[in-house]
């Protein structure tokens, strides 16, 4: 068998694309100033980024194959069943690299302690090196891993996208969107409204958790863990020819929520990545259930 492979994840800082577009460090102070913004505060979360880099690099087993990429060429990126995906940066990037992933685990790496929620990045960089060291030394079973939900949406024509925290169905610039509605115990309804959400229990402290607070917080949501994912149908609106009672529910492991397009155009993504999405025309199908490849988090 094949030695690990260690991947790690990082995006570029706001510094490198401050430079990138101002040429200068000059040009780029003089603009962050004309916003009442100081370098000083980019350039040190560059650094803290970059020490974290610094530390888990150093920490990489010497017989240990290994590999770095930034959040861009994820889509890219070819990754092997033997990788263990190293992420250095916010709690968005885990959620960003899951839907690429087939059962590898993921170490989270804060590279700014306090200054995250650290839901998905864990860790600190030192206390990464040191379980990159005992997985060396002991085996990688020491790397113990937490199953987090996930939820995939799938065209009739064969095309899928996974989500962490949840998809989006809807008008791409979430506009009127109609559809027909199909709840799993088969109940339909025509619907135009603002789009719908199904989200996992990693999303429910996010976008979910807000539309179930507008709705006085009756929803019972899923935890990370669950095989139960949470739907809801965004701003329905009432017409002669659209109905407004199925707007929320819960999926089980056996239940699909079914959406029959009936606009030109729908869009689908996961987790705020709008550039990374699907489109449906009109009366295609959209199903959207549990995933069947759950996140390995590294606890």
């Amino acid at each position: 068998m094949a030695n690990p492979r260690l991947v790690i994840v990082h995006r570029r800082t706001e510094l490198q694309d401050l430079l990138d577009r101002h040429a200068t460090r000059g040009q780029a102070e003089f603009f962050l100033r004309t916003r009442g913004r100081s370098i000083q505060d980019v350039q040190e979360r560059h650094d803290r980024l970059a020490a974290a880099l610094a530390t888990v690099r150093a920490a990489i087993p010497a017989d240990w194959r290994h590999a770095e990429v930034e959040r861009a060429d994820l889509p890219r990126f070819l990754l092997t069943p033997q990788d263990i995906m190293a992420v250095v940066g916010q709690d968005g990037l885990v959620a960003n690299l899951a839907k690429y992933l087939d059962g590898q685990p993921v170490i989270g790496i804060d590279p700014e302690p306090g200054a995250n929620p650290g839901v998905l990045v864990r860790h600190t960089p030192k206390a990464a090196a040191r379980l990159l060291q005992e997985a060396s030394q002991k085996g990688l079973e020491r790397l113990g891993c937490q199953a987090l939900t996930t939820v995939t949406a799938r065209l009739d024509d064969g095309q899928e996208l996974s989500g962490l925290n949840e998809v989006f169905i809807g008008h791409a610039s979430h506009q009127s969107a109609r559809y027909q509605l199909t709840a799993p115990d088969g109940r339909a309804e025509r619907q135009s409204s603002s789009g719908l959400i199904v989200s996992t229990g990693t999303g429910a402290t996010g976008w979910c958790a807000s539309i179930a607070l507008e709705r006085g917080g009756r929803a019972a949501l899923p935890a990370p863990t669950d095989p139960r994912l949470a739907w809801f149908v965004r701003e329905a609106w009432p017409s002669p020819t659209t109905g407004v009672s199925l707007t929320e529910g819960s999926l089980e492991p056996d239940h699909m929520l079914r959406i029959t397009v009936a606009s030109d155009r729908l869009v689908v993504f996961g987790d705020g990545m709008e550039d990374d999405r699907l489109t449906a025309s009109w009366g295609q199908e959209i199903t959207v259930a549990l995933g069947t490849r759950p996140l390995r988090l590294v606890v």
